[in-house]
Parts: structure tokens; C-alpha cells; sequence
């Protein structure tokens, strides 16, 4: 209509729909209270180039509130370092005991609500289907998904376990954006 009024007509914004031009650099994070795994992606071709990955260790003897502080400044100095849009974390799992839940809970509500400060869009996957895309097989052992990580980023070494989890997590996001709409991942 303000075409036809002479006026000056705005470019309506575009939905992008491949996730690899709006989300370049993809944080992968495994809460746990004594081991949360992180890695760091970015999209590149002909494959994802690795930023960085670790574990964020606390040792047994540091009570609740000290780990929970380190996590935090951890991820914030990743971010800050490497400043990725978009962070996909491991869905929650069924836990027998319900202190291990909790005790999971408070690192995975420390570390979401980091990632939320810096304001990076969040998604979830389920462990099972992080396997299934990176495995072939949703009940693939941690070794398993660890050697196919290390091959698919081309690393020297397998990363550690929780690193390579995390790892696994920002491929998935990553492989399954390539071919689906956001409707398969659950935005939280």
C-alpha cells in the first residue's frame, strides 16, 4: 500500500531458515555438579571447526555453593571469549535418587540461567536422540559418541567424556538444523 502512496516501502524482515546463517558459533553444555562438559562449534565448511572444550571440574570436597560459583564464572569467561548465540543443553534424564536430582538441578539452573544472561537463544535435546544423530544408535556407549565426535570435528584426541557430550550436543543441533525447522527442538 505505501508503494502505491509513493511512500517509502521497508524491506520486511527475512526468516532465515538455515541455522548456519544465524548461528555461527554453537555452545553444547552438560550440567553436572562435579563434571559440566562444554564445547564450542562454529559452522564452517566443509565441516564445524572446534573453538574450545573441557569439563568444568569440581573436586569432592568443595561444598555445593563453591561449584556452582565456578561453573558460572567458567561459562561467563567462554562466552565472553568466544560469544556464541545459541546454547544447547542436554534434556533432563529420570534419576532413582532424588537428591542426585537435585543436586543436578542446582548446576543445570546455574548454568541456564548464565546462559540466559548473556542472552543466547537455549534448546534442549534428549540424551537418547543426540545419540541417534551422531551415533546412528540411541543407546550408543559414551565411548561410542566420544570416537565419532573426535572424528567428525577431526580432533587429535577423543575429548573427555562430558566434553564430548557437550561436543555431541551442538553437532546434533547443528546436523538436524541443516535439514529441519525449529520445530524439533525444544526452545527453553
Amino acid at each position: 500500500m505505501q508503494s502505491r502512496l509513493g511512500g517509502v516501502r521497508q524491506a520486511e524482515p527475512r526468516l532465515l531458515t538455515n541455522i548456519g546463517q544465524r548461528h555461527r558459533i554453537i555452545l553444547g553444555l552438560d550440567p553436572s555438579l562435579r563434571g559440566t562438559g562444554y564445547g564450542l562449534i562454529e559452522l564452517a565448511k566443509p565441516f564445524p571447526k572446534t573453538l574450545a572444550y573441557g569439563t568444568i571440574a569440581c573436586p569432592k570436597g568443595w561444598e555445593h555453593s563453591r561449584c556452582l560459583v565456578h561453573i558460572v564464572q567458567h561459562l561467563r569467561a567462554a562466552l565472553k571469549e568466544h560469544q556464541p548465540t545459541l546454547c544447547v543443553v542436554e534434556g533432563l534424564f529420570y534419576a532413582q535418587n532424588l537428591q542426585t536430582a537435585q543436586i543436578m538441578g542446582e548446576a543445570r539452573g546455574a548454568a541456564l540461567a548464565t546462559i540466559a544472561e548473556a542472552g543466547l537463544e537455549i534448546y534442549e535435546l534428549a540424551p537418547r536422540r543426540v545419540k541417534q544423530a551422531i551415533v546412528g544408535y540411541g543407546g550408543a556407549q559414551k565411548l561410542a559418541v566420544a570416537k565419532m565426535v573426535q572424528r567428525l570435528l577431526r580432533l587429535s584426541e577423543t575429548p573427555p567424556p562430558d566434553a564430548a557430550d557437550a561436543l555431541a550436543l551442538a553437532l546434533a543441533h547443528a546436523q538436524e538444523q541443516g535439514r529441519y525447522s525449529c520445530n524439533g527442538h525444544k526452545r527453553i
